[in-house]
């Protein structure tokens, strides 16, 4: 496939929805939101649901948000969930991060939260951003890394399931390692004052490793990373049949722990 191109390996199943529709800007953007004003102009790329767009709009108006999926169905319930919230200063449009059809110059903030792992050329993603951002502006981006994360106790299956999503994601055009390239990819770009960071999620209650056991097993089996797994030939219906068993047994245990670690850059424009 051409280098930008690549397949979102998750697509937008319940099981999806249900892990974006949790973030926040506090759990998601919280090393962003210091560099938030009222009257910024901000463009949230690969923005899902909008959870983060409606908290970053709330942050910053009266100023007008443009937030952009690829997907127009997304975008739909992003625009329900900003209407239900009383946000009324973002806008929703599809658009390629690749090849954004904005002026140079257009927004003070450009944002995306688990984009860069999902697209083909995530420099050039970032050339684009840097391209609209207005000069002094913030290009913020975070994105997880899955060859790190890690989990307590280790169950059967486990393992292999972060080996396959790597395959698939690798497969489909992505890097699921993203978060520790994020400081390359920058430079690549051409920023030169970059901050780097790095924070974590952390599921470790009753509560939150049910809920995350659960949705990771339902994605296994009946999402679009199901089926691409399928179709690849990565994984027989069986294997992954298995895989969800392990995800669900993980998440009874009464000590279990999973951790998932992002790395974070702040690029000034």
């Amino acid at each position: 496939m051409p280098k930008e191109t690549a397949v979102y390996t998750h697509g937008h199943h319940e099981s999806v929805l249900r892990s974006h529709e949790w973030r926040t800007a506090a759990n998601s953007a919280a090393y962003l939101i210091g560099e938030l004003r009222p009257g910024q102009a901000v463009l949230d790329v690969g923005c899902g649901p909008g959870t983060i767009t409606a908290d970053i709009a709330a942050l910053v108006a009266p100023g007008p948000v443009t937030a952009v999926d690829t997907s127009s169905e997304v975008l739909d319930r992003a625009a329900e969930a900003a209407a239900r919230r009383g946000v009324d200063n973002v806008d929703f449009t599809t658009a390629d991060v690749h090849s954004l059809d904005f002026p140079d110059d257009s927004f003070d903030v450009v944002h995306a939260h688990q984009v860069l792992q999902h697209v083909g050329d995530p420099v050039r993603a970032l050339r684009e951003m840097r391209r609209v951002c207005r000069s002094g502006g913030i290009v913020a981006a975070r994105d997880s890394d899955y060859a790190a994360m890690t989990w307590y106790p280790e169950m059967p299956g486990m393992r292999e399931w972060q080996e396959l999503y790597g395959r698939v994601a690798r497969a489909n055009g992505g890097e699921p390692d993203a978060g520790r390239r994020l400081l390359s990819w920058a430079r690549q770009a051409g920023f030169h004052d970059v901050t780097p960071t790095a924070a974590a999620w952390c599921f470790a209650t009753p509560e939150d490793r049910s809920w995350w056991s659960g949705l990771w097993a339902d994605r296994t089996t009946a999402s679009v990373y199901a089926e691409l797994a399928v179709a690849g030939g990565h994984a027989g219906a069986d294997r992954l049949t298995a895989i969800a068993e392990a995800w669900r047994a993980w998440g009874e245990e009464p000590d279990a722990w999973f951790m998932v670690p992002h790395g974070e850059v702040l690029c000034r424009a």
